[in-house]
């Protein structure tokens, strides 16, 4: 267990922190050079076109690809250091939000968030059930327990994806694209939600290449183009072009 009291940020006070990092998948260089430094309770979108290592980026910071070069540090871990039996602990300071929702199919909203708790080591039933309603009521879908996946909008199953990241009160918030399924006006109230929990004491990483979100729901913002990252400001970003 006291892999579970390391302290989330590092000496620099950052939550995430790499320094002339490499992400890579298998021989095939993504981002090179990368350095990038965020504090507890920011809100950052990571922007650029598909393929452009945005996805690869976060993979990195859950530790699903390797760290071959560099310092990197992500929530009270070492990620050069990272072994197979680390992952679960620190999986749980930080809650992942998907683009495609990956819920279970074969059981209700409730039951899904029961299966990660069960998961990631919770035994206590009435501790759990508390967990659920907690998690459901902060995304406004306490009403919607008893439903099967298939039974919601793609806009309540993403809600229910928030809910999940958010089961093991984790300090760090990933998402994935997580409006790339979405309608505007639904993609809309997932930010507002976002933005909600983030200032809530949350970190929250967003890769996305919808310009229109980020002009509505302003935060810091940075690029992966040509295997680089740049951080970008509002004023250099084009709001007209959506990047497909």
């Amino acid at each position: 267990m006291g892999k579970e009291t390391l302290p989330v940020v590092n000496n620099n006070g950052h939550i995430i922190e790499i320094s002339d990092g490499l992400v890579r998948q298998r021989e095939h260089i993504i981002l090179r050079d990368v350095n990038i430094n965020i504090k507890p309770g920011e809100f950052v979108y990571l922007i650029g076109r598909v393929g452009s290592g945005k996805s690869s980026l976060l993979k990195t910071f859950y530790g699903d690809l390797p760290f071959p070069e560099g310092y990197g540090f992500v929530a009270g871990f070492r990620l050069k250091r990272l072994r197979n039996k680390d992952l679960p602990y620190l999986r749980r300071k930080m809650g992942i939000v998907f683009q495609d929702f990956q819920l279970l199919t074969d059981r209700n909203v409730y039951d899904n968030l029961l299966f990660v708790l069960k998961a990631t080591g919770w035994k206590d039933q009435k501790e759990m059930d508390h967990q659920v309603r907690d998690v459901l009521s902060k995304v406004d879908m306490v009403h919607k327990g008893y439903k099967m996946p298939h039974q919601l909008s793609g806009g309540e199953q993403q809600r229910i994806g928030i809910a999940r990241s958010l089961l093991n009160t984790p300090d760090l918030i990933l998402a994935d694209e997580p409006t790339g399924n979405l309608d505007p006006d639904t993609s809309d109230d997932l930010l507002e939600l976002l933005h909600a929990i983030c200032k809530e004491g949350k970190t929250v990483v967003m890769a996305t290449h919808n310009y229109g979100l980020i002009k509505k729901f302003p935060g810091r913002t940075i690029r992966c183009e040509n295997t680089r990252l740049t951080e970008s400001t509002q004023e250099e970003i084009d709001f007209d072009q959506l990047i497909e």
